[in-house]
């Protein structure tokens, strides 16, 4: 399967936690005018609820990721929205 490039980049959250190098959890993704879920892979295991960025696309809906702290909260001092 080819790898999706139009989801590297964005954001999510987390449905299930990922456990790095032991196994994928899920991410649901904004994309494409509506959300999508992907396997999601991460170097160090992340909770359910994690905000994440989506940095690689391994095709077949499987997707890397990191976790991610929206740079502009911190200048308003928002928390994020938890979704």
């Amino acid at each position: 399967m080819a790898p999706d490039e139009e989801v590297v980049g964005r954001t999510g959250v987390l449905l299930i936690g990922t456990r790095g190098s032991q196994g994928p959890g899920e991410v649901r993704v904004h994309v494409r005018g509506g959300t999508e879920t992907f396997l999601a892979w991460s170097p160090a295991p992340l909770p359910q609820g994690a905000e994440v960025l989506v940095i690689e696309s391994r095709g077949g809906r499987q997707v890397d990721v990191i976790e991610w702290a929206d740079p502009l909260n911190a200048l308003t001092g928002d928390p994020g929205d938890a979704d």
